[in-house]
């Protein structure tokens, strides 16, 4: 049993994408709980959640501290935390079983957590190849970002110290501190919108993730790297 949770804000053009991913798994027993942790929609974003049965809980906006808000309402041995454009490949939740029960059995629901592959959801050269890149950086440097997703024991999670509330990098943060060896990739897809890529630009937003991520190694502030993201 797991519980997902979702951080929101204006998320009405989305949320109801991902949560429909969730529905197999609900009847199937895996999920037994989804809650939203919203940062202060305007929108629809409540009423959807609401009307689809999930628990809501209010935060402070900022990503981390949303996360980490969302996990303290979890009632279940395992978390799944997932963004609000993520929607997850058809069956995903018979692979996330299987690997719970096989770190179980081990005993080892202490030691491992897992994400799944990266995609984008258009066409076209620019988005196949910084599905590559996100590949290659995963395979060199174990450095998956949340839109990969992140299932993890509660028991491991509060281990680990859990997500720091702050507003950009926490995910960088907690996998780092999960580590390499006890990372594992599944072959289940987490399929995010590219909506920001189109209207951005893939070379520039590809370009701003990536001096981020340079800023967060040389220790420069999440708050000021947060301005830089936008």
């Amino acid at each position: 049993m797991l519980t997902v949770v979702i951080p929101t804000l204006e998320s009405e053009r989305t949320l109801v994408g991902t949560l429909a991913t969730l529905i197999p798994a609900t009847v199937a027993g895996v999920v037994s709980q989804v809650v939203i942790v919203d940062g202060g929609s305007r929108d629809d974003t409540l009423a959807i959640a609401d009307e689809l049965g999930c628990d809501i809980v209010s935060a402070p906006r900022g990503r981390g501290t949303q996360l980490a808000e969302g996990a303290r309402a979890a009632r279940q041995p395992w978390i799944l935390f997932l963004h609000s454009d993520t929607r997850l490949d058809e069956g995903w939740h018979r692979e996330a079983a299987s690997f719970i029960e096989r770190v179980e059995s081990r005993n080892e629901a202490d030691r491992r957590a897992a994400v799944f592959g990266f995609a984008l959801d258009d066409y076209g050269f620019s988005a196949r190849l910084l599905e590559v890149i996100v590949r290659v950086r995963c395979a060199l440097f174990a450095l998956p970002y949340g839109d990969q997703g992140l299932l993890i024991s509660r028991r491991h999670y509060d281990r680990l110290g859990g997500f720091k509330p702050i507003p950009l990098m926490e995910d960088v943060d907690l996998v780092r501190r999960i580590g390499r060896r006890g990372l594992v990739y599944l072959r289940a897809r987490a399929v995010t919108s590219a909506a920001r890529y189109r209207r951005e630009g893939y070379l520039r937003r590809m370009a701003r993730n990536a001096g981020c991520l340079t800023l967060f190694f040389l220790r420069v502030p999440p708050r000021l790297i947060a301005r830089v993201y936008g």
